[in-house]
């Protein structure tokens, strides 16, 4: 049986003032075999600047290119550009500015569209920072972040609005998986996100998603809003009114839910440790930071940002844009690797083209 041709992956820039393109240059020199078949879709002067600040003492190729599919035959160690946005000068490490906060914009934009359009696999977001896009004015003023982008882009291809296309936020590392009902919004207006139908379309999200990844239905953990997931409404009704029906709900659809737990505890249960699984595959958290706290406590360098729910694959790095490590060469592409290794995961690539430690 034939397998369908490889394409290639993208990975954005990032911000230019950023670590980003130092750690997709580190990627480079840290694993040919996982950037295999991989391009950065940004700027070839940027990334050159950032290869002489990733390997001073060696000489890390870069070469434009002019398609993505030329990236299919690049030699290892040797980083294909594909001039996305249009070129800027050199711009000064470590600041927030808005010439970057648009060329790291514009080449996702560039990237999801690639990605919607089937021309590349998967793509891999570097950070960008929130400040800059916005500092860019219009319209990138309409995006707290890659996830709102990527989701306005996708609704646009489809033809819908971006109501119907909900998208959820997937921390991962090699011990706990996490999955968010709300992102980014204020912690009250968080609270309010928590109802029936979201917590719900949260669970289902969550179940196609890691059905794919893990080839099996997923054994999921709802945690609870409240201390001690409410203890018996002592504390708060949201476990009561909105979480238990939900669950209900999503078990008659023949989902593996459990819940809702005890907030202070489920993450340790869901913990993978010492070659043994945990109880379960993930977790659903209720906001930002219930979720992502346990996910980085274990290793920042090593988590992974997947998007759920869109008709790309998308992947980045667990971290930001490190603005007081830019253009030092100190900056750890360990998450960008990981993020690689997921997002060729998932676009099941052949097991040749995963990337085994180097």
């Amino acid at each position: 049986m034939n397998q369908s041709p490889v394409l290639p992956l993208a990975i954005t820039l990032g911000d230019p003032c950023g670590i980003g393109p130092e750690i997709i240059a580190k990627a480079w020199l840290q694993a040919p075999a996982l950037t295999q078949a991989c391009f950065v879709a940004g700027d070839v002067s940027v990334m050159r600047r950032a290869a002489a600040v990733a390997a001073p003492s060696l000489v890390l190729p870069v070469c434009e290119i002019t398609e993505p599919a030329q990236a299919l035959v690049v030699p290892p160690r040797c980083v294909p550009v594909l001039q996305v946005v249009s070129a800027a000068p050199p711009l000064p490490w470590g600041q927030v500015d808005a010439r970057a906060g648009r060329m790291a914009g514009e080449a996702v934009v560039w990237a999801a569209q690639a990605a919607l359009r089937g021309e590349v696999a998967a793509l891999v977001t570097a950070p960008l920072h929130k400040e800059a896009l916005h500092a860019a004015g219009a319209p990138w003023t309409a995006y707290p972040g890659h996830t709102e982008l990527l989701q306005a882009e996708a609704a646009r291809h489809v033809g819908v609005g971006v109501e119907a296309m909900p998208v959820r936020m997937m921390l991962a590392n090699d011990e706990l998986r996490t999955v968010l009902v709300s992102i980014h919004v204020a912690l009250r207006d968080a609270l309010d996100a928590i109802t029936h139908e979201q917590v719900l379309q949260t669970l289902r999200i969550t179940h196609a998603s890691l059905c794919r990844l893990l080839g099996r239905a997923p054994r999921i953990a709802v945690s609870g809003v409240n201390p001690h997931a409410g203890e018996g409404g002592l504390f708060g009704r949201e476990e009561i009114e909105v979480l238990q029906p939900a669950i209900a709900q999503a078990r008659a659809e023949g989902l593996d839910v459990q819940g809702p737990f005890a907030p202070d505890t489920v993450f340790m249960r869901a913990r993978r440790k010492a070659g043994e699984c945990g109880e379960f595959d993930v977790v659903v958290a209720m906001y930002h930071d219930q979720g992502l706290i346990p996910v980085k406590y274990l290793g920042v360098e090593q988590g992974v940002n997947v998007t759920l729910g869109l008709p790309l694959i998308r992947t980045s790095p667990d971290h930001g844009t490190a603005m007081d490590l830019a253009g030092q060469g100190k900056a750890d592409a360990s998450s960008l690797i990981q993020a690689l290794r997921m997002a060729k995961q998932l676009a099941a690539w052949p097991l040749g083209l995963l990337g085994k430690p180097d």
